[in-house]
């Protein structure tokens, strides 16, 4: 049945909404958790309370279904069919799993419905279309041998997923280790489980085998910890902040030498040059700055800028915040919703407090509003004289606060963007053809956009330098890389 997006509000205002373990021929014996809303904090329903033994269930089922062929021994072509029918479930669903993100997540419905679903959908089919497209080679040997390189699935995948965009980053871990025919094991964040939840039900009704895909629901120390610490997980693929990411490290350490895939936090800088154009510079810097509500790892949360232009472009930012609404985003006219949990909140309004103590001065915004629903809703903020020193330029905020700091040479723009422990984005403004190939280079980040805030697109690689991760990378046929592994067969010719 295809449900709207005002069935899902509704649903959610009488707290009926779920999300539980999906574990083939295992039932689970774990209690329940009350799922609220980071709208006005109300509860809209339950997810499961999993635990070690959700998840050791899980991981058997993935085993034995990788083992058996059920999913990894069918031929690509038939993979991709199946996968084709899955992503056409999913856009006849788009509207309802929009719905599920925005009230679990306190995502605004507008960018729910016009991105992050179409970006869902566009990997799943992407991926479906690549199975039969990837190719092994044969290696240049001489008359008296034959060496074919070829990679095959590498068994059972975890997929532990972020809170801030609940489908898309299931779709970019799912997606591509789905397609190269591993079992996987999804740990969705305990804030968002629903469309997770929702997606996995499509993908069976797709003719997904339920043992090729399976979700444990639960806190991380009860199901990402047992999930991270299994010896018979191939692999853990993680999307979260870097200090959960040295865990999933420390548990593959302690446990067979699992392979470890981090996308991890972010401080990205935006570089604003004096011949920029300003005027179209200004939606991109604040797309990069205040998206999502700033929770995103890529979020361009330095802008830095030079001095001579500096309070031009402060004008412009203030004048272009102005249709940026602030409240409740089922509302369709909001761009801003609140922060995901009260934990979060606190943390992201603290630094309000340091910046203030530190000596930032307040451009715009800075403002809690106590009057939309839980409380837990800030302004896009903008603080200048942020120097390196300073909390706010080093510190991942993943809130809607920008810090701005100054440069005069193209040497210290470039010292300072690069003043951070990540490198996962960057984006930089010039209309100086040389500069552009200079600063592109000299930026250490895994994503530079130039004259434009961009992470790419489906067809390009996703990931960070330094401590924004490493390991693989999201997006791109290279995100097949990290879920196969690579095996010579020799011939020897008598």
């Amino acid at each position: 049945m295809i449900v709207s997006k005002e069935q899902v509000f509704t649903l959610a205002k009488e707290g009926k909404l779920w999300a539980g373990n999906l574990i083939e021929g295992f039932t689970s014996a774990a209690c329940k958790i009350e799922n609220r809303t980071p709208i006005d904090n109300s509860k809209i329903g339950y997810i499961a309370d999993g635990d070690a033994r959700d998840v050791d269930a899980a991981v058997k089922v993935a085993r034995n279904t990788f083992e058996v062929g059920t999913w990894s021994q069918l031929s690509p072509g038939e993979r991709k069919k199946i996968m084709i029918r899955w992503s056409k479930l999913l856009e006849e669903h788009s509207e309802e799993l929009a719905a599920l993100d925005c009230v679990d997540a306190g995502k605004p419905i507008t960018e729910c419905i016009n991105t992050d679903i179409p970006a869902t959908i566009e990997t799943f089919y992407w991926y479906a279309e690549a199975i039969d497209k990837v190719f092994g080679k044969v290696a240049p040997t001489g008359k008296d041998a034959l060496g074919l390189i070829i990679t095959e699935p590498i068994g059972v995948v975890g997929a532990v997923l972020p809170w801030n965009f609940p489908a898309q980053m299931f779709a970019w871990k799912v997606a591509p280790a789905l397609a190269a025919g591993n079992s996987v094991v999804v740990k969705p964040a305990e804030l968002t489980s629903l469309s997770a939840f929702r997606m996995i039900e499509l993908a069976y009704e797709a003719g997904v085998p339920k043992g090729a895909l399976s979700m444990v629901c639960g806190l991380g120390e009860k199901v990402g910890k047992p999930l991270g610490r299994h010896m018979d997980v191939d692999v853990i693929s993680f999307t979260g902040s870097t200090e959960v990411g040295r865990y999933f490290l420390k548990y593959s350490a302690e446990s067979n030498l699992k392979e470890i895939i981090l996308e991890c936090g972010g401080k990205s800088p935006q570089v604003v040059f004096e011949d920029a154009d300003l005027d179209a510079a200004v939606p991109h810097i604040l797309s990069a700055a205040f998206w999502n509500m700033s929770e995103n790892c890529s979020c361009g949360s330095r802008l830095i800028v030079h001095e001579s232009i500096k309070e031009e472009l402060l004008e412009k930012l203030k004048s272009g915040l102005t249709s940026w609404k602030v409240g409740n985003p089922m509302d369709e006219s909001v761009s801003i919703g609140p922060m995901v949990e009260e934990a979060h909140f606190n943390k992201v309004k603290s630094f309000l407090d340091i910046t203030f103590q530190e000596g930032g001065r307040l451009v715009t915004g800075g403002q809690i509003r106590c009057d939309l629903g839980s409380g837990w809703y800030i302004e896009p903020t903008i603080f200048d004289n942020v120097t390196a020193n300073m909390t706010l330029f080093q510190n991942e905020v993943f809130g809607p606060i920008l810090a701005v700091s100054t440069f005069e040479t193209e040497e210290e723009a470039i010292a300072l963007a690069n003043d951070t422990s990540y490198g996962l984005a960057a984006s930089f403004y010039s209309q100086n053809v040389q500069r552009t190939i200079r600063v592109a280079r000299a930026i250490k980040a895994g994503t530079v956009s130039v004259n434009g805030f961009s992470e790419g697109d489906i067809t390009t690689p996703f990931g960070g330098f330094k401590q924004s991760g490493f390991g693989g990378k999201d997006n791109g046929l290279e995100a097949f890389e990290q879920y196969v592994q690579t095996k010579v067969i020799w011939y020897v010719h008598s």
